[in-house]
């Protein structure tokens, strides 16, 4: 409030602007870039004091600032005018209350900066605040979405990112679909909009990201790794893209006639959801690498038993026959490769169906280093193994790598009939 004798300051009750007269002086054209400058001090909280300067005015800028002041602001190639004189003019003529109502009224109301950076900070907290509601296998991959700026690259303005991230939230609450079902028959049933997920769309990046931290699925580029990345959430471009490797397996016209021959059998995910196995052995080993079943196909034969190779990261058809295999009451048993992608596909495929390992721990690891003195030396980014707490720290320990094809005697004895 302003004391007696004291014009109100801007905004408060009986501050009064003459605006008729305040156009025609400090109104001029001519003095825009003085009423510019003292805008821009406005919004960021400096004081209306001291010296602005033109350079190179105008001979018309200086006559405004002339008739402004009431006298010559100085010869020059600059046009120097003090904003303490530009006040004490507006307040003895009574035009206004001071040189910052004076502002105002020419040019209407003035946000702080600090007030409109504290409104679009609160404005992207809220726009993340959809995050919340996924579970806590997304959370360590929420956090780093709000920091690494690419939900502000993709969407630009708060109110953006936040319509973006609730239709992300949306999608990702529904994941992984089981049964699999078409991408664009998902985005459509969920998103209302069939061309949602579309590689072209912010919407699919965001998703995709998400789809990865809930599966593990690796990182990578081109149209085959995003196939497969939906896919391993259970969302397929097409039905017979996806395939699983199989050997021993029987319950179907097809598989009868290959586990007879001892051959092995690549399943398509339309097979898989059209004509699933009819029988499920008690026991399926699954192996990472396809050199593994080729090799016991080779040897074992007709009597080997049920073995199911995911060649790397789990597709959506191996999700779906493991599955399926598991609810009829067969007991999964995995192997992977002795290194830190090996043990990420393992967690990977273990978040999405049982299984018990096969030779796959710390002490299998240590007896298979032991016996491969020339191993290659373990590089990347360390993983945790779930099912063996010690086996990380293990390899740690070693700092070797071993992959199936140098067990592959020890699990060939296994897979003896």
């Amino acid at each position: 409030m302003s004391t007696p004798g004291q014009p109100s300051p801007p905004g408060e009750p009986g501050a009064r602007v003459d605006r008729d007269r305040l156009g025609r002086l400090l109104g001029d054209p001519d003095l825009a870039w003085l009423v510019e400058r003292v805008r821009r001090r406005m919004e960021r909280d400096e004081p209306l004091t001291g010296p602005v300067t033109l350079t190179a005015p105008t001979t018309a800028e200086r006559g405004a600032a002339e008739r402004l002041l009431g006298r010559s602001p100085g010869a020059g190639r600059s046009l120097t005018v003090r904003l303490d004189a530009v006040d004490a003019v507006l307040r003895r003529s009574g035009i206004s209350p001071g040189l910052a109502a004076a502002v105002i009224a020419l040019t209407g109301p003035i946000a702080r900066l600090t007030d409109v950076r504290e409104q679009e900070a609160n404005a992207w907290q809220n726009a993340y605040a959809s995050l919340a509601t996924l579970g806590s296998e997304l959370s360590e991959w929420s956090d780093r979405l709000r920091q690494d700026g690419l939900v502000r690259r993709l969407a630009r303005t708060p109110q953006a990112a936040k319509t973006l991230l609730i239709d992300a939230t949306t999608a990702l609450r529904a994941l992984p679909a089981d049964p699999a079902v078409s991408l664009p028959a998902f985005a459509n049933n969920t998103l209302g909009d069939a061309h949602a997920l579309d590689d072209t769309t912010p919407l699919a990046t965001v998703v995709l990201s998400g789809v990865r931290a809930l599966t593990g699925f690796p990182d990578g580029s081109g149209t085959e790794w995003r196939r497969e990345a939906w896919a391993s959430a259970g969302l397929l471009r097409d039905a017979l893209s996806s395939t699983v490797l199989t050997l021993g397996l029987q319950g179907t016209a097809a598989l009868d006639w290959m586990t007879d021959t001892g051959e092995p059998a690549v399943l398509t995910l339309r097979q898989l959801t059209h004509s699933p196995p009819s029988t499920a052995p008690a026991v399926v080993y699954v192996c990472e690498n396809p050199t593994v079943l080729a090799t016991a196909a080779d040897i074992h034969g007709p009597a080997c038993p049920a073995l199911v190779c995911l060649q790397g990261q789990p597709s959506a058809a191996a999700l779906t026959l493991l599955r399926h295999l598991h609810s009829h009451g067969s007991t999964l048993r995995y192997h992977g490769d002795f290194d830190w992608g090996g043990l990420r596909i393992a967690d990977a495929l273990l978040r999405r169906v049982p299984w018990q390992p096969w030779r796959y721990t710390a002490a299998d690891y240590r007896t298979a280093a032991a016996a491969t003195p020339l191993a290659p030396p373990l590089t990347g980014t360390p993983a945790n193994a779930a099912w063996d707490p010690d086996l990380s720290p293990a390899l740690t320990e070693l700092g070797v790598r071993i992959e199936e094809e140098a067990v592959l005697d020890t699990l060939l004895a296994d897979l003896a009939p």
